[in-house]
């Protein structure tokens, strides 16, 4: 079947890997698949998301005028069927132009709360939900000022970005201090963009972290799993693995989901997919953010290995207005956990040797094996999703049993030094 003869139009804005399944599905019904997308830098199309598109069109969607100019125009020319934001940042134009063009999406009045991070927690407080203690900033001049009255230990973090990007931990001023800096200075963006000066100064939250995905339909939120986290060395918050489903008491479960039940109502989220993320203090769920959006870190794939549900296509559903139990039909679970051992390595600046690698190549209970890095290839610091080297995915029958292969492949994997890196001779 070619482009021009499917039914109906999907264009995705900037898909991240995990939309992957939204337009491999999409494809599957007989959808034209339309990404806009930059392409390049920090926003080049991973392979599997380039071969599934239709049509790609190539600009840069942090331009607001451009992207509805272009948007307008594809829908004049044949009308689309769905606008999808394939990542966090472009929620609120997709929002937007969705509603202009009468198309299904989130309501524009909500979207701010979704995005920002502290009317999300103004928000969620409002409705007697538990928060972080917080104030915001918006330059160097006001962080003493933000440190007395949050109280150290402190997390900063960006006020609307995402993938843990400059969130830190500070123990003193001089550490929040150099935090806020970095963010300032730092030359790299995500997918295109920056930081500015808007932070939010937050309580720190002494628990394990969830993730809670799942999904509104109808006026209804489903959650679809609680998924445990790993996280490596603070002072930043790298995420080194998940296990789906996590191992909660009943009635810690029961309070975790209605918590996010309650968080829905607050935000008016209303319509597809979110990623929740929170703290149990002194088992409680605390609010770290919540995203209108697919989670990141395979975390997807995770939760269709232990559900059969597959979030992507239910993504596509809600944002089509196509029968749900169509788009998104629930399939035998393949597992009962899932987990995935993302691969970090503190203190490397240059990759030198990798050992234990061939220990997990696929078979087995091994299901996916992928390494990004090579001899010679620069690390990044060990800040945010960038840090990851590799991951390794993997299932289990019991979450001890994913929590111990977690460790086992997390502990075998060494990346070391390069020689040359460390300024010893070529002899050496």
């Amino acid at each position: 079947m070619t482009a021009g003869k499917r039914e109906g139009r999907v264009l995705v804005v900037e898909p991240t890997a995990s939309c992957h399944g939204i337009l491999h599905r999409a494809r599957e019904l007989g959808l034209e698949t339309i990404v806009v997308s930059h392409d390049d830098g920090d926003r080049k199309l991973a392979d599997g998301v380039r071969e599934l598109a239709d049509r790609l069109v190539v600009l840069d969607a942090n331009d607001e005028e451009l992207l509805t100019e272009t948007v307008l125009r594809l829908h004049g020319e044949r009308p689309l069927t769905a606008l999808i934001p394939g990542f966090e940042f472009y929620v609120e134009i997709v929002a937007r132009l969705a509603d202009r063009l009468g198309l299904p999406g989130l309501r524009i009045t909500a979207v701010d709360g979704l995005r920002d991070k502290a009317l999300m927690r103004a928000r969620a407080a409002a409705a007697g939900l538990r928060v972080p203690r917080l104030t915001t900033i918006s330059s160097a001049a006001g962080l003493a000022d933000a440190a007395a009255e949050v109280g150290f230990p402190l997390v900063l973090k960006p006020r609307d970005s995402a993938g843990s990007v400059h969130v830190s931990r500070a123990d003193d001023l001089a550490g929040l201090q150099q935090a806020y800096d970095w963010m300032l200075t730092d030359p790299r963006t995500d997918l295109g963009r920056g930081m500015d000066g808007r932070a939010v100064v937050e309580e720190y939250l002494d628990g394990p972290e969830l993730t809670v995905e799942g999904y509104v339909a109808d006026g209804t939120v489903v959650i679809v799993s609680v998924t445990g986290k790993f996280l490596g060395p603070e002072p930043t918050f790298v995420e080194t693995g998940h296990i789906a489903q996590a191992d909660l008491p009943r009635g810690t479960r029961d309070a975790v989901e209605t918590y996010v039940r309650d968080l829905c109502a607050a935000l008016d989220l209303t319509l597809g997919p979110f990623h929740c993320e929170l703290r149990l203090v002194d088992g409680e769920p605390v609010l770290i953010e919540i995203g209108a959006r697919l989670p990141g870190g395979h975390i997807v794939d995770l939760v269709e290995i232990v559900t059969g549900i597959s979030l992507p296509a239910v993504m596509l559903a809600a944002y089509t207005g196509l029968d749900l139990g169509t788009v998104a039909p629930p399939r035998a679970p393949r597992a009962k956990y899932a987990g995935i051992a993302l691969l970090i390595a503190p203190g490397v600046e240059t990759v030198g040797a990798v050992s234990g690698w061939d220990r997990w190549q696929v078979g087995g209970d091994i299901l996916e094996a992928e390494l990004y890095v090579a001899p010679g290839d620069p690390v990044p610091p060990l800040e945010d999703f960038r840090s990851r080297l590799g991951h390794v995915i993997y299932t289990s029958d019991s979450h001890a049993e994913a929590v111990a292969r977690f460790h086992e492949i997390t502990e075998s994997v060494r990346i070391t030094e390069s020689v040359r890196a460390r300024g010893v001779g070529d002899d050496a």
